[in-house]
């Protein structure tokens, strides 16, 4: 179970008569707590040990450690160190939530003193950074039986006039064009493992406008690996893709290309024949010097790092200087780059990325030929 650091001072401590029932400090859920009597009935006969139930507790961790992702969970944990640290700096305690140290908690955070000292101030948080962080504590309560009212008036009101004083748009990644994507392709050497591994990657991301979690965690078939996130079909006109996401499973299709050379599905034929795959995670490591295949799942970073690998190589958006470049691409480039390529009717679109509405899948279609449309010559200027 992910553990949640705490600062050993004084300030930071809160004791046990102080807690209320169930809570946990210090910590997650542990053994201990999945196993206690507070949780589950006292085993008959005074004389018999927990341990019987050991496997149900490490299978309990695991369903916990599902609920959340991977990052989801570091970044709460960084978040709770975060608040932690300045609790201790400004004298206060975490424990148990007050609404009036969060409110300036927040405030240190939108004016840029959460870290550093009195004379030397440090660039202030985003709001959509200060929002993750008060989900954050809120989550972090929860897990020790506490509770944060997000909706006080100390938090809701400081809030409220930190995105009046400092929202602004949100910083988009680039999205990677149907050109953009064949010129990466032809930057990658197709006669080596990570040539065709990579190749593949790029080619179903964007064509099937995957996450970078989601390419990374797919397997070859289902119910093969227990942190996959889905699984891959090949049919004869095309490829199907069972992904689990936030709010459950969906499919997407995947349809053959017009030629072999930019076709996603004859990509990852072509990278699991010669990957020698017939069982576990389609996206692995190439060790040996590139010369075999690992067992071993890709981690999600490194789609990005391909991405903006293959866009800087390939020479997208040449007109804008290399280190402008480098912050223009991620992993995310390619699922805003379907979203604004593909000429098709808006529903088949939002259906195809997942989305619950038509504005999430308009704020993914990102066009460079913004006055392709030009309502002012329409109008008769």
């Amino acid at each position: 179970m992910t553990e949640i650091i705490e600062q050993s001072s004084e300030n930071h401590i809160v004791e046990p008569s102080a807690r209320p029932p169930g809570s946990v400090s210090g910590s997650l859920l542990s053994a201990a707590d999945v196993l206690g009597s507070s949780l589950l009935p006292s085993p008959a006969g005074a004389d018999r040990s927990p341990a019987h139930l050991a496997g149900l507790a490490d299978r309990a961790r695991g369903y916990v450690e599902a609920a959340s992702s991977a990052n989801t969970r570091k970044a709460y944990t960084a978040d709770w160190k975060h608040f932690s640290a300045w609790c201790r700096r400004s004298g206060l305690s975490p424990l148990p939530p007050q609404p009036q140290t969060v409110s300036l908690y927040i405030t240190a955070c939108a004016s840029g003193s959460a870290v550093g000292t009195p004379t030397r101030d440090v660039k202030a948080n985003a709001v959509s950074t200060i929002e993750r962080r008060l989900a954050s504590l809120s989550w972090n309560y929860a897990q020790r039986g506490l509770s944060l009212d997000r909706k006080d008036r100390h938090i809701a009101t400081v809030l409220s006039g930190i995105r009046r004083s400092h929202a602004k748009p949100p910083v988009q990644k680039e999205a990677v064009l149907a050109e953009d994507i064949i010129a990466m392709v032809e930057t990658l050497d197709r006669g080596t493992l990570r040539g065709l591994r990579d190749r593949a990657m790029l080619l179903i991301g964007y064509a099937g406008g995957l996450r970078r979690s989601e390419i990374v965690g797919l397997d070859l078939k289902a119910d093969q690996t227990e942190d996959g996130r889905g699984w891959i079909e090949i049919l004869d006109q095309g490829m199907l893709v069972t992904l689990r996401g936030k709010t459950g499973w969906r499919e997407v299709e995947i349809g053959r290309g017009s030629s072999d050379a930019t076709c996603p599905v004859v990509a990852v034929e072509t990278w699991i024949r010669f990957a020698k795959l017939v069982h576990g995670p389609l996206f692995r490591r190439v060790t040996g010097q590139a010369k075999a295949v690992g067992p071993d799942r890709l981690n999600d970073r490194e789609v990005a790092r391909l991405v903006k690998r293959a866009a800087m190589a390939a020479g997208v958006r040449g007109d804008l200087s290399e280190i402008e470049r480098a912050m223009k691409f991620s992993g995310h480039s390619l699922r805003a780059g379907l979203a604004s390529s593909a000429e098709v009717d808006e529903r088949y679109v939002q259906k195809h990325l997942g989305h619950a509405s038509a504005e999430m899948t308009r704020r993914y279609q990102r066009r460079r030929d913004r006055f392709r449309v030009n309502l002012t010559k329409a109008a008769g200027l």
